[in-house]
């Protein structure tokens, strides 16, 4: 069994076992996952430190993600199967926060373990990232009816997620509408902040995450900050094994 299928079997297993553990969960049901080498041991229950992305040298726009150097993206998204817009995107916001949050800590395969579980980095139910780094078709969770779910009414009019009568999860990150209202940005400079927007998604991500917890590279910190964003510790230990697979992978 090779490197790449060994990452798949063991980021696939964790997604099985968190909807096992959530029943009908708010996050969208994983589709073509990472592949990385196999752990040999219990794995950690928190993103392991990870060298940062190396920074491009001039950045060929305003927005995040031309943050990260071009050869340091393509060569990452060969070893990881990531798609080089997301991480793109994940690299571009963790250098971004490494600059005016440096206390925060937050890693790239933090973002990036937390885009393979919500979405597949963007690629739920065939969607892809289009060169703006909008998600197409848009991505819409579930109904938050009460029914195996959460019970959220409608709090946007349906403006965000399509649904007047519930609230549903949206984008690459699966913002519910609400959560989106508080953490809206335009990371990628197109003048729109938009959460089917994988910069928007992913910077918006960083900041809750940060804020919810002021150290991301200790342990602890974390659990916390993850645990924030998703308080099931099934979602935290397979964001934690997604995410050190992608620095196990990466060159």
């Amino acid at each position: 069994m090779d490197r790449r299928t060994r990452l798949s079997l063991i980021v696939v297993t964790a997604a099985v076992l968190l909807i096992a553990a959530l029943g009908t969960v708010l996050i969208l049901t994983p589709h073509s996952l990472p592949e990385t080498v196999e752990p040999q041991r219990e794995p950690p229950g928190y993103a392991l430190p990870v060298a940062p992305p190396l920074a491009a040298a001039t950045p060929a726009g305003a927005g995040t993600q031309h943050l990260t150097d071009p050869e340091w993206v393509a060569s990452v998204a060969r070893e990881t199967g990531i798609p080089e817009r997301a991480l793109a995107a994940y690299g571009g916001v963790a250098l971004w926060k490494a600059g005016e949050m440096p206390s925060c800590g937050l890693g790239w395969t933090t973002l990036a373990g937390i885009g393979a579980i919500e979405s597949d980095h963007g690629r739920h139910g065939g969607s892809s990232i289009g060169a703006d780094g909008t998600v197409s078709p848009p991505i819409f969770g579930v109904s938050l009816s009460g029914d195996a779910t959460a019970h959220i009414p409608d709090t946007d009019d349906g403006a965000i997620d399509g649904d007047a009568e519930f609230d549903r999860a949206v984008g690459p990150m699966q913002f519910i509408p609400q959560a989106w209202r508080n953490w809206h940005v335009d990371a990628g400079a197109d003048g729109v902040e938009d959460p089917q927007n994988i910069h928007d998604a992913v910077m918006a991500a960083a900041n809750y995450l940060c804020r919810a917890s002021g150290d991301m590279a200790a342990p602890d910190g974390w659990r916390a900050g993850v645990g924030a964003y998703n308080h099931s510790p099934v979602y935290v230990q397979s964001v934690a094994n997604a995410a050190n697979a992608y620095a196990e992978a990466a060159p």
